[in-house]
């Protein structure tokens, strides 16, 4: 008898596992590391990175022309709708958590660097997602915006 009430329990709990994922929201703060591309020779759009969660779909692409490249944003597959002025300072912690110094400084120019993030803050009125270019040792804003 004891046996067959275990037994019901765990089952129970497993059938309401995904039930339970399923209601669990987005983290406050996070952060996904991209790298740039290797070759880029030839002109054109091309993806340097791609992330799938339950939350966004996430791509980092790289406008070629002549050998450069500059890299931009896709929450959902649409560009971010840019920020109307600065990043709040609300965001600043999520930032700071992912090592990230703040507040943020521009690229001043074109969008590469030997690696990149993209910064989620979940806490704002609208999710933000922040792109940015490691140049040096320092973290340099690309762009940042809500999903489209």
């Amino acid at each position: 008898m004891i046996k067959a009430l275990c037994t019901a329990a765990a089952l129970a709990l497993l059938a309401s596992g995904p039930a339970l994922a399923a209601q669990k929201a987005a983290p406050a703060c996070a952060a996904v590391s991209f790298k740039p591309l290797v070759n880029t020779a030839n002109d054109g759009e091309m993806t340097a990175g791609h992330y799938k969660s339950r939350f966004a779909t996430i791509d980092v692409l790289a406008r070629i022309q002549g050998g450069q490249a500059s890299y931009h944003l896709r929450v959902n597959n649409q560009p971010v709708k840019p920020l109307a002025g600065d990043i709040p300072k609300s965001a600043y912690k999520c930032l700071e958590s992912k090592n990230i110094k703040t507040p943020p400084q521009p690229v001043g120019g074109t969008c590469d660097g030997s690696r990149f993030r993209v910064a989620i803050d979940s806490t704002t009125k609208q999710k933000l997602y922040m792109l940015f270019a490691l140049k040096g040792d320092d973290w340099k804003l690309c762009e940042a915006g809500t999903a489209g």
